[in-house]
């Protein structure tokens, strides 16, 4: 069976437990995309070419992200995620154990996209997952990897690189 989104998943997890269990349901569900997993905040910043910074990298569909990481925790790596222009309209999950009001908060306030608290019971989980997936993968018109929203231009529009290249 083939992926039900071109693209990879970025699961930002350092918990080796809840990776297996991840991959577990997402494989459950048929969600076939592959997945590259970051260990810590350092790893998930480098696997988006922010830190080193590289232009080649290869962009996930979505990120899904832990709060609690160690190096750099999952705040701070969606802080920096939104402060890239290139990264602004990636898709960002948080996918957490945390129900504390203050890291719901602070996650939409960075700009996550969604925040699921991850739930005790596999089968919940796996549903949560399913549900996940089909939303963010299948249903979700997500904008085009390479846009870029550009203030200066007055517009308030997000412009993909080939838009740019032909105004230029």
């Amino acid at each position: 069976m083939t992926s039900l989104h071109p693209g990879h998943i970025l699961l930002v997890e350092d918990t080796a437990d809840d990776v297996t269990l991840t991959l577990r349901a997402l494989k459950r569900n048929n969600i076939l995309n592959e997945v590259i997993v970051a260990k810590d905040g350092v790893e998930a910043l480098a696997q988006l070419g922010i830190e080193p910074h590289r232009a080649d990298v290869v962009l996930p569909a979505i990120v899904l992200l832990d709060l609690k990481l160690p190096k750099i925790d999952g705040l701070e790596v969606l802080r920096r995620i939104r402060a890239n222009p290139r990264l602004r309209v990636l898709p960002v999950v948080v996918l957490t154990s945390s129900s504390e009001q203050r890291d719901i908060l602070q996650s939409y306030g960075l700009g996550a996209n969604s925040y699921i608290r991850k739930p005790v019971d596999f089968q919940q989980f796996a549903d949560a997952v399913k549900t996940l997936g089909l939303y963010w993968l299948v249903l979700n018109q997500a904008p085009p990897l390479d846009a870029a929203y550009h203030p200066d231009d007055g517009s308030g529009r997000l412009h993909s690189a080939d838009a740019r290249k032909e105004n230029n």
